[in-house]
């Protein structure tokens, strides 16, 4: 399969661009359609969002089991997973998933054990911080074609080591269909307390506001559609996010000693996800470049999501070729794409030239793929570009800190002057007046 080929970097920077990750113009005309059949042929999808949102927010309860009921054919009597479902599904999952999420879960824990942050304090300095979870955390684990219980893994243990204190799901369920075994499963291995079976919009708004039988959460996590999205967006502000996410993508930065099996493997494995997917080659090898194009021909035939990933590769699959190792990385840093995957020689001696990126991953056998499933740290990362200003989801987003100030008589004498002069500086009379009191008590 030939990918589009974008020679140069200088065109690469011109026509390769970041995602808008709200965008709502490209959805297909049977989603649009979906939409003007339940909400009137003048509603946009923006506007369906808002709608739902509003709705939930006032009827609670109500409005989230209506909406399940047209979105999803369901008619729930009860939001929250039966405990006992969710014990059969553990127990129904064959022996070496379940020890293979076990595994999983054992090393996002460890991975964020060691980057888990602890309060301070400086007695002499009379200076600190003390570092306190969230309270609560609602989860968000999509339906549809795929089901993701290394999602459910990725979001809830960072939460636990964090020390949150109550973890909960939203995941949709289908009509008659059971909810899936594996991410129920898989919620039972990382410790969440309650699954609640509503999805969408509404199931963000429910844990955004809270209702009779969902709580509101202090932060919500977990990818989905761009209707979810948008309603995470909207909702920022009531709760914490862990961030807008758009379609999953991955740059592979390849030299002509990188195993072309290996990278048009990595590529196919983007491009499945779904049809926006982005999977995109830069290398400085015309050789390479067609080693991968033949082995894309022929690893794609034997792919059972063959038809989505060509649909990606087709649309959003590109080839850039470069003069240097040096441009691809510059370009990488430039479009800050969710993963970046340096198969080159001596990978780790180019790591520190890498500035944007959701996650590195370094070497013909860290392929990002590893990184979805058990390396360690959350597979959750930033896409479209903001990798520039954000960072992959860890313990450090399901905690608060909070600065502590203990001065001593002697420091605060030391330092009292300075503050009265900033503060007249500034034309508050009264904070140089609570400093000045205390100056003065201490010099009788």
């Amino acid at each position: 399969m030939r990918l589009k080929l974008i020679k140069g970097i200088d065109r690469a920077h011109e026509v390769l661009d970041r995602a808008d990750l709200l965008d709502m113009s490209g959805l297909p005309e049977s989603v649009m359609e979906r939409t003007r059949e339940l909400f009137g042929d003048d509603v946009t999808p923006e506007q369906s969002v808002v709608r739902m949102l509003k709705e939930v927010r006032e009827e609670g309860d109500a409005a989230v089991r209506r909406y399940a009921n047209l979105l999803d054919a369901v008619d729930l009597q009860e939001f929250q997973v039966d405990p006992k479902e969710m014990k059969q599904a553990l127990d129904g999952i064959s022996k070496e998933l379940r020890a293979s999420l076990e595994l999983a879960a054992q090393r996002v824990t460890d991975f964020h054990q060691a980057v888990l942050p602890r309060s301070w304090i400086d007695l002499e300095k009379g200076l600190g911080e003390m570092v306190r979870p969230l309270d609560i955390v609602g989860l968000y684990a999509p339906g549809g074609t795929a089901a993701y219980p290394s999602t459910v893994l990725m979001t809830a243990v960072p939460a636990r080591v964090a020390g949150v204190k109550r973890v909960v799901m939203a995941t949709p369920r289908r009509g008659e269909e059971p909810l899936n075994s594996a991410v129920l499963a898989a919620a039972q291995i990382a410790g969440v307390d309650a699954v609640y079976q509503v999805g969408g919009v509404p199931g963000i708004g429910a844990m955004a506001y809270g209702t009779e039988s969902i709580p509101k959460v202090d932060k919500i996590c977990g990818p989905g559609n761009v209707f979810v999205a948008y309603a995470k967006k909207l909702v920022q502000g009531h709760v914490d996010i862990d961030g807008i996410f758009g379609p999953t993508e991955t740059i592979v930065i390849a030299d002509d000693s990188a195993n072309a099996g290996f990278c048009a493997a990595d590529l196919i494995a983007q491009a499945e996800h779904d049809p926006m997917a982005t999977a995109i080659l830069v290398t400085d090898s015309e050789g390479l470049l067609s080693r991968v194009e033949q082995e894309l021909e022929t690893q794609l035939g034997q792919q059972e999501r063959r038809e989505v990933a060509e649909n990606a590769l087709t649309n959003r699959g590109r080839v850039v070729l470069v003069d240097s190792i040096d441009q691809a990385i510059e370009l990488g840093n430039t479009l800050a794409p969710e993963h970046m995957c340096l198969m080159v020689d001596d990978p780790w001696a180019w790591a520190g030239k890498v500035e944007n990126a959701g996650g590195l991953f370094l070497g013909q056998f860290s392929p990002e793929v590893m990184g979805d499933y058990i390396a360690g740290p959350s597979h959750v990362m930033p896409t479209g570009g903001t990798a520039r200003f954000s960072s992959a989801l860890s313990v450090h987003q399901f905690l608060r800190t909070m600065p502590v100030v203990g001065l001593s008589p002697i420091d605060f004498s030391h330092l009292g002057p300075a503050a009265v002069h900033i503060a007249h500086a500034e034309g508050l009379g009264a904070h140089a007046g609570a400093i000045q009191v205390r100056l003065n008590s201490l010099a009788e």
